[in-house]
């Protein structure tokens, strides 16, 4: 597999879409016949890539070809009864990240990806047992993460309307709307209903923040990464340059709460802080396996520890996993959401698109982790209280000694600082 920087996507459906003016068809214009064969056309289209390019060659136990038959005998006289057929068909497949996008989605979802979007700033999911919407994780300091909404959390009701037998397109085209608009979510948490009322905004996403920390293990470089969209890579690289030229003695990585993104940009990031060793393992449905490896490019060889915790999902599990089964780096934190598979966007004629699962991914080690996710070396558990308090009341206590998980992650900085001193002087 040929992994490229425009199609592999690794993350969940991003509810942050904006109100871009989708690009009209000209129906108006075509007779009744071929009105109809373009939706026809659609359907097809949908059916034909999933037919050769999806990870599961049984369909998931479904008659595939029964699939293509009854849909295409079926008349269409709008494009929103084509768009209806087309998820009620990928809906059989039992596969929440496998999704269609009409032409407004498809292009919010390129500019969510680009680092600017619209809408209230949260990723979310369907558990694909209870089929319940739960949320990856809000993205940080967009209007969910302000409000309060936390990885995990369940929604039962967007503007009172029950979210039971919704699918994520449906949850999308709800919860997205114009800068300034509200919506209200309804939230199951710990067993406990919460409401919030949430007012969409216009986001300017920068992935990657970064200090340097004085702590009694040195002075180390502190680096938040909040999403793997297409500019990660280059902020990543510079942040690393910036606290190499003020010569900290390690790094301590944040991936909480981070939900994915783009699968290059795990990739890339992976090489900057190893120089040798496989990142993962993508394996198609043929089972072709293709490795993704280290090029001698890493730009510090300094100890790294790195902060995961429950909405630390798909690309953050890659870019943890192979630096993890290197000997790399250390993770402390809590266990990772649990999403290996891989989705390739791809456009379609009708100017909507298509997110298909076309390979599932294992760590170096080879472990498969959807759906349980990564262990962490050290585990330091945080309650939903000492979430918020840290991530919401202010963040004057985040990556401070009042961050548990930081604080550890220092102190194991500075155990792995002095072991290679010891080293070195041996050595000389």
């Amino acid at each position: 597999m040929v992994i490229t920087k425009s199609k592999l996507v690794l993350s969940a459906t991003l509810v942050t879409l904006s109100t871009i003016a989708a690009t009209g068809l000209g129906i108006h214009s075509i007779g009744k016949a071929s009105f109809e064969d373009s939706h026809k056309d659609l359907i097809d289209e949908v059916w034909q890539v999933i037919y050769y390019r999806y990870v599961d060659g049984t369909f998931n136990q479904v008659d595939w070809q029964a699939v293509r038959k009854e849909y295409l005998n079926k008349s269409y006289t709008d494009d929103k009864a084509a768009y209806k057929s087309v998820r009620e068909m990928l809906k059989k497949l039992e596969d929440p990240y496998t999704r269609f996008m009409d032409p407004e989605e498809f292009k919010n979802m390129q500019v969510d990806t680009s680092g600017e979007l619209t809408g209230i700033g949260i990723t979310i999911s369907q558990d694909e047992k209870t089929k319940q919407l739960v949320v990856i994780a809000p993205i940080e300091d967009t209007p969910a993460f302000k409000a309060g909404i936390l990885a995990k959390d369940i929604i039962l009701e967007i503007d009172g309307k029950s979210t039971k037998g919704m699918d994520t397109n449906d949850a999308v085209s709800l919860i997205r709307g114009e800068s300034g608009t509200k919506v209200k979510l309804t939230i199951l948490r710990n067993d406990q209903k919460k409401q919030f009322n949430i007012q969409r905004e216009r986001i300017e996403i920068h992935p990657v923040r970064f200090s340097e920390k004085k702590t009694p293990s040195g002075n180390i470089g502190y680096i938040r990464l909040n999403q793997f969209s297409a500019n990660a890579s280059k902020e990543m690289k510079n942040a690393i340059k910036n606290l190499e030229s003020k010569q900290v003695s390690g790094y301590i990585l944040d991936l909480r709460g981070n939900p994915g993104g783009l699968l290059y940009a795990s990739i890339e990031i992976a090489q900057m802080w190893m120089n040798k060793g496989t990142i993962v393992f993508t394996i198609n449905r043929q089972g072709t396996q293709d490795k993704q490896v280290a090029n001698d490019s890493a730009l510090t060889d300094k100890p790294l520890i790195i902060l995961v915790d429950k909405g630390s999902a798909s690309a953050s599990e890659i870019l943890s996993g192979a630096l993890q089964d290197n000997k790399r780096a250390t993770l402390v934190g809590n266990q990772t959401f649990g999403k290996g598979l891989v989705q390739s966007v791809q456009p379609l004629k009708s100017g909507s698109g298509l997110a298909v699962t076309i390979a599932k991914y294992h760590t170096p080690s080879g472990k498969d982790i959807n759906k349980h996710g990564i262990d962490p070396d050290v585990k330091v558990e945080l309650t939903d209280a000492q979430r918020q308090e840290l991530w919401l009341g202010g963040r004057d206590k985040l990556a401070t000694p009042e961050d548990p998980q930081f604080a550890k992650a220092v102190e194991l900085l500075g155990k792995q600082s002095a072991e290679n001193t010891n080293t070195i002087k041996k050595n000389n």
